[in-house]
């Protein structure tokens, strides 16, 4: 696939491989081993405008990030655009340059209190909201799915009006509501909604490899692709893709995570990061089942340190 720099509002993107954010990984540590790897940009672990608004402590450690990271972009979940508005425009969110609104979050408690996908059926809340958030001064972005239902897609009509609204760049990613996480992406659509619009479009969706990241962006003309679970088994995807030269070994990877996270985080939130890591990483390794056992079973950050030397040695 082409690699190229991305226009985001008044930023310019290294590249136009990005990074997902995904509920339980995309912490500072990671968000950092990506952008070391090649990543355009990566965004934080959903943060909900609601929470924030009631000064959740939890929700507030989400945001964790430091001069290090350069381009600094966080998604915002809510679905009330004087809520949107007044967290986008908040203290909270003052070192961030990017606003990345999802609108594509598919799961039952999400979708039933009108977030997420949910916006995909509301379109003028969901131009409010896009509205709200530009407020800020900062970038906003757009993260949704094709539609709610196989047999009803509308990702063009949709990205219409994130454009409209004023959005910086859309993520689509090509499957429905319906769908989840699972079935053949409609990359078709994702084609559909890039020639409707002047704004960049990435494309998101099952895949696992580089020869899928050439084919979405050869079927769909997307302006770059996101990453997501395969990122977090084969963390050098970003560096294979846009052959950033990377000599670091997978268990190099791991222990410098580890170093990471403690520097920043309690061990609790610390030894559950690294256990997810890892177990992503062992994935299709052989005989690493009982590794996996003891790694789980490992009740400080030496004996995980000392588990993962021995499953990626």
């Amino acid at each position: 696939m082409e690699i190229k720099k991305i226009r985001l509002g008044n930023l310019l993107l290294p590249s136009n491989v990005l990074m997902a954010p995904l509920v339980g990984y995309t912490c500072y540590p990671f968000r950092m081993l990506a952008y070391e790897m090649g990543a355009g940009l990566c965004f934080t672990e959903m943060v909900s405008a609601n929470a924030l608004k009631y000064q959740d402590q939890a929700t507030k450690r989400l945001l964790l990030t430091t001069k290090q990271e350069t381009i600094k972009a966080v998604q915002l979940l809510g679905g009330i655009p004087t809520i949107m508005e007044k967290m986008a425009c908040s203290e909270l969110l003052k070192d961030f340059d990017v606003i990345d609104i999802n609108m594509g979050c598919p799961v039952p408690n999400v979708f039933k209190s009108g977030e997420g996908s949910a916006l995909m059926l509301d379109q003028p809340r969901a131009s409010a909201i896009i509205r709200a958030c530009k407020k800020s001064g900062k970038a906003v972005t757009v993260k949704c799915r094709t539609g709610i239902r196989e047999d009803k897609m509308f990702t063009a009509e949709f990205a219409r009006m994130c454009e409209d609204a004023g959005a910086d760049m859309i993520t689509i990613h090509g499957r429905s509501r319906s769908m989840m996480y699972e079935g053949r992406p409609y990359y078709e659509e994702i084609e559909q909604a890039k020639t409707a619009v002047s704004i960049p479009v990435i494309a998101n969706g099952g895949i696992f490899s580089i020869e899928d990241a050439t084919q979405i962006m050869e079927q769909t003309g997307a302006d770059g692709i996101m990453l997501a679970r395969y990122a977090l088994e084969n963390p050098f995807i970003f560096s294979t893709l846009t052959r950033k030269k990377c000599e670091k070994t997978l268990l190099q990877v791991v222990l410098e995570q580890i170093d990471l996270v403690s520097g920043y985080y309690d061990e609790t939130f610390s030894l559950a990061y690294i256990r997810k890591l890892a177990a992503y990483g062992m994935k299709k390794r052989k005989g690493t089942k009982q590794y996996k056992e003891r790694l789980y079973r490992s009740g400080s950050l030496e004996e995980v340190k000392e588990v993962v030397k021995l499953i990626f040695a």
